[in-house]
C-alpha cells in the first residue's frame, strides 16, 4: 500500500491486516525512527555524508502486530516521539539519503519474508510496491485531494491548520517524488484508489475486494 501522507495508508493497512488474520508493517515509521535518532545524536541533517556514515549505527526493532505496531530505538519506545513536528520535518531529508534506504529497505524485506512465512503481510510505504516489494500479489496506491489530506492530518494534530498542512504536505510531497534514492511513485501494475469520497470502512472494504479478486 503505498501513497503520500494524509491519503489513508496507515489506518487502511492495518484495518485490512486485520480483517485478513495478516502481519502489518509501517515503513514510514521506520524512516522517522531513524530521524529521531539522528536528532538525537545531533547528526547535520543538512550533511548527507554524515547522515549515510551513522545510516546503519540504530539498532531498529518493529512491532507488526496491527493492534499493537510500533517501534523502538536501542531499546528505546519511539511512538510518540517520531510523530513529533521535528522529525515530521526532518525525515524526507534522512530518507532521501541512499545508505539510509538501503539499510531500511533490507530491513523491510527481511521483516516482510518472516511474515510471509507464517501466513502473509500489508506494509505502507512510498516505494512498497517499486522498491520493496515488486512482486507483491496485489499492490494499492492510494491517493486523496489536498484538502481532504491536510484535514486528516490536521484532526491527528495539535496546534496546526488545514492551511499549514497544505503547504507542508506539498513540501513533502516535492521532495519524495523527485529524491534521487526511491522516489515515492505508483508502481505500474498498482490500482490507484482515491479516497477522498470514501470513508475508512469503505476503503478498506474495497482494499479487501481488490485481494479476492488478484490474490
Amino acid at each position: 500500500m503505498d501513497g503520500p501522507s494524509g491519503s489513508g495508508k496507515s489506518s487502511a493497512s492495518r484495518g485490512v491486516a486485520r480483517a485478513l488474520g495478516l502481519r502489518y508493517l509501517d515503513t514510514g515509521a521506520m524512516y522517522r525512527a531513524v530521524t529521531w535518532w539522528m536528532l538525537q545524536q545531533g547528526v547535520d541533517l543538512a550533511d548527507a555524508d554524515a547522515m549515510a556514515s551513522r545510516a546503519g549505527d540504530p539498532r531498529l526493532v518493529m512491532s507488526t502486530d496491527p493492534d499493537a505496531p510500533g517501534v523502538t530505538v536501542d531499546g528505546v519506545d519511539v511512538n510518540g516521539p517520531i510523530r513529533e513536528a521535528a522529525v515530521t520535518g526532518a525525515v524526507s531529508a534522512v530518507s532521501a539519503v541512499p545508505e539510509v534506504r538501503a539499510r531500511l529497505v533490507a530491513l523491510q524485506r527481511e521483516i516482510i519474508a518472516g511474515a510471509l512465512a507464517s501466513g502473509g503481510i500489508v506494509v505502507e510505504g512510498r516505494d512498497i510496491g517499486t522498491v520493496v516489494a515488486p512482486d507483491a500479489a496485489v499492490k494499492v496506491f492510494l491517493t486523496a485531494s489536498a484538502e481532504a489530506r491536510a484535514a486528516r492530518r490536521t484532526a491527528e494534530l495539535n496546534g496546526t491548520t488545514v492551511a499549514a498542512q497544505k503547504v507542508e504536505m506539498a513540501r513533502r510531497d516535492r521532495l519524495d517524488s523527485t529524491r534521487r534514492a526511491d522516489p515515492l511513485a505508483k508502481a505500474a501494475d498498482a490500482v490507484e484508489l482515491d479516497t477522498t469520497p470514501l470513508d475508512l470502512d469503505e476503503v478498506i472494504a474495497e482494499v479487501l475486494r481488490l485481494v479476492k479478486e488478484r490474490a
